[in-house]
């Protein structure tokens, strides 16, 4: 039994070192003797084995954010998956998934793994997520990292933090910004599957001519005429679901790729990303 006086300026100290509850604080001050970096590694273990206790459980809530560096030529964006609502929209939790997305725009790792293995504060990403899941009390993950370069890089949030887009461009002409907020966010109404037809996965392009083919035979039409009204069905799911093939959502009289020419000439968009929390 520790014999160890614990002030409430010394739990209120571990607190704000940790954000772990107050109690909880105490209690591994108590256990380590009121050894700070003790009481932090026992936080820690709590954590893990919170996580563990938890891994059963479903995270299908959580946020999705994303932000670029100060020129404009990177983005990057995260999703932080948690149990509940009431989680997502806490001010900690919050914080904390801003402090994520910005060291990864300020370091630009290649991949999940390489973000979750970085340093921030006192330990990795991925020691930071066990802390915050003994804080909380919820099964909590990064699910989801993705990041683009290029000329100029647009980041758009949508209202809620459920959805979020990225969008770069082959230039940086005036307007710009507004331009690539109008792209981005056709981006996340409309969810393209590439950025134009020869970008497509060359399996998705079977399927669609496969079930353009089986619609016609259903239809009653000749077996001769099929390939080619399944090409036709082919264009028009190129239309609907490439980029630059689509609709403008604020001028249906334009394509993206007409708007964007109409910006500027020979702007176009260079590579997206588009993440949803549950998609």
């Amino acid at each position: 039994m520790s014999t160890v006086t614990i002030t409430a300026a010394d739990v209120n100290k571990l607190r704000q070192q940790t954000g772990a509850g107050m109690m909880d604080c105490k209690k591994a001050l108590l256990e380590a003797n009121g050894d700070f970096e003790a009481a932090i590694d026992n936080l820690r273990k709590k954590g893990q084995k919170v996580a563990a206790n938890r891994s059963d459980k479903e995270a299908n809530e959580g946020i999705v954010i994303a932000g670029s560096t100060a020129d404009g030529k990177h983005a990057a964006m995260i999703m932080i998956s948690c149990e509940t609502d009431f989680v997502a929209k806490n001010a900690d939790f919050m914080g904390e998934a801003n402090a994520l997305l910005q060291l990864a725009i300020d370091n630009k790792p290649a991949n999940l793994d390489e973000l979750k293995a970085m340093k921030i504060g006192n330990g990795t990403v991925s020691e930071k997520l066990f802390d915050l899941i003994g804080k909380i009390g919820e099964k909590i993950d990064l699910n989801a990292y993705e990041h683009i370069s290029a000329e100029k890089v647009i980041a758009y949030n949508h209202p809620g933090n459920k959805l979020a887009a990225m969008v770069g461009f082959n230039g940086s002409p005036e307007g710009i910004e507004e331009v690539g907020k109008n792209v981005a966010m056709q981006i996340a109404a409309m969810a393209p599957v590439a950025i134009d037809k020869e970008g497509v996965d060359s399996k998705m392009i079977e399927r669609e001519i496969e079930i353009g083919m089986d619609q016609a035979r259903q239809e009653g039409k000749p077996e001769a005429m099929l390939e080619k009204i399944a090409q036709g069905k082919l264009q028009k799911f190129y239309n609907e679901n490439t980029l630059l093939n689509q609709s403008f959502i604020k001028d249906e009289k334009k394509t993206i790729r007409q708007y964007l020419e109409g910006t500027s000439k020979g702007l176009t968009a260079t590579a997206f990303k588009r993440i949803r929390i549950g998609a």
